[in-house]
This record gives C-alpha cells, sequence and structure tokens, in this order.
C-alpha cells in the first residue's frame, strides 16, 4: 500500500488471530489512504466481533475512521460481560457447535442452531432477521457486514466453549426451561401425555414429566440426568445470578 503508514497494537486477548510477529508490540502498517480503520484491523485477521474499542493517540474513534499518517492505534479487546444493545439476548450458532448449543439450551438460553450447513449468506441473514448473536469458529463467517452481532468461540472443548460464552455474554441462566432438540420451550406434563413416548420401563419407574411446546418431545430425570445435573450445577455455581 502507498498510503498513510500507522502504528498499531493488539491487545494481548487478540494474539490468537494475528500473525506472532504484531503480538504484543506495535508495528507499522501501510495503508491506502481510503479504507477505513475497520477494515484495515479485519485485514491483519481480527474480526470486529472481537474488538471492543480502537484508540487513535489517546481517543476512541469509530470502525468507520480513516487512518491518517503516523497516527497510533491500539485495538482493544471485547469488554467482558460484552453488552448486546437493542434486542433481547438471543444465539445462533453454526453447525460445528451442536454440543455448545444443546449445553446452552440446557440452562435455559434461547439459542438457535442449524444441524446443517445452510452456508454463510443464509446465517448471516438469519442473525441479522432474529436480531441474534451468531457464535462461530469461522473468522469469515463473522466478518460478514449482515449480521445481528457475532463472537468467535475461543476454544474445540464444549466445557471449555460453554464458559467463554457464558462469561463473555452473561444470559440469564433458566435451567431445565428448554428443549435441547428444538430450543422450544418446556411444560409440566402427566404421563398419561407423553405415554407414546415411553418404554415400559421408563412408565413403570417415573412420574414427573414435561414436554416441549413446539415439537412434543418428553423429557424425565433419566439415566442421563446426573450427567447433565454436573453441567447445570457448574455453570450456576459461576455464572448464577
Amino acid at each position: 500500500m502507498n498510503g498513510p503508514e500507522i502504528h498499531i497494537e493488539f491487545a494481548p486477548e487478540l494474539g490468537l488471530f494475528v500473525p506472532h510477529a504484531r503480538r504484543a508490540r506495535v508495528t507499522p502498517v501501510g495503508t491506502d489512504g481510503s479504507s477505513t480503520l475497520g477494515h484495515v484491523v479485519e485485514s491483519l485477521g481480527v474480526p470486529l466481533t472481537e474488538v471492543g474499542a480502537l484508540v487513535v493517540d489517546g481517543r476512541e474513534v469509530p470502525f468507520s475512521h480513516i487512518p491518517a499518517a503516523d497516527e497510533s492505534v491500539r485495538v482493544r479487546a471485547v469488554e467482558r460481560p460484552q453488552r448486546i444493545p437493542g434486542a433481547p439476548l438471543r444465539f445462533l450458532l453454526d453447525v460445528h457447535l451442536g454440543t455448545l448449543a444443546r449445553r446452552m439450551r440446557l440452562l435455559g438460553v434461547d439459542t438457535a442452531y442449524e444441524s446443517t450447513d445452510i452456508g454463510d449468506p443464509a446465517l448471516a441473514a438469519r442473525s441479522a432477521a432474529e436480531r441474534r448473536v451468531l457464535l462461530s469458529r469461522d473468522r469469515g463467517l463473522l466478518r460478514r457486514r449482515e449480521l445481528w452481532a457475532g463472537g468467535f468461540v475461543y476454544s474445540t472443548q464444549p466445557d471449555d466453549q460453554l464458559r467463554d460464552v457464558l462469561g463473555r455474554f452473561a444470559p440469564e441462566l433458566k435451567p431445565w426451561t428448554r428443549c435441547t432438540a428444538c430450543n422450544g420451550l418446556l411444560r409440566e406434563a402427566t404421563k398419561e401425555q407423553v405415554a407414546d413416548q415411553l418404554e415400559s420401563g421408563t412408565e413403570r419407574s417415573y412420574d414427573v414429566f414435561a414436554q416441549c411446546g413446539d415439537c412434543g418431545r418428553a423429557y424425565w430425570k433419566g439415566a442421563h440426568h446426573d450427567r447433565l445435573e454436573t453441567v447445570v450445577e457448574r455453570a450456576l455455581a459461576e455464572f448464577g445470578s
């Protein structure tokens, strides 16, 4: 680029996204004289969903700022907990985050999930149409302009993914209120109402049931309940209000 040269420093939390030579130090960057500072930051590998503020020569500027020669830029990470203004806090997860989606639903967090790959444009459009925070490990997806809001999922391990999301966005937790299969709300149900979904042993052994108001799936405290209870208890202990 033949435009103004600026000097940029990334917050340590953003080191994952930038080349090693740019981590934890001020480095020069050439610009073209017309691109926004937000575009420059993204061109260096950092999705703007992960940027909390851009500070130029000590003052905060918008992503639309056009860099001038010799400006010193500090790129801060998002503050935690991150507030998403303008809509109820709801989420949309891409096809690779199915386990995380089920755990968020288990905790009562409104979480839409696409179990098939519908493509980046469709995901971004749904995020905007439903005003959902799109969670993904796909940096290119998070750079799409039509997103309502987004967040990069930093870990590949479901336990760490859940802690990351709960710590970053601080959603209200209402365990055992949503269907882990479809995200619908659960309601109390009698044994007779869900009898067609029960095997004979289950019908004899359990008396307390819930049913999804959307897909009709039945729930009870079966063989996997203790494992799920552990997930819930850990989340409430660390992130419950």
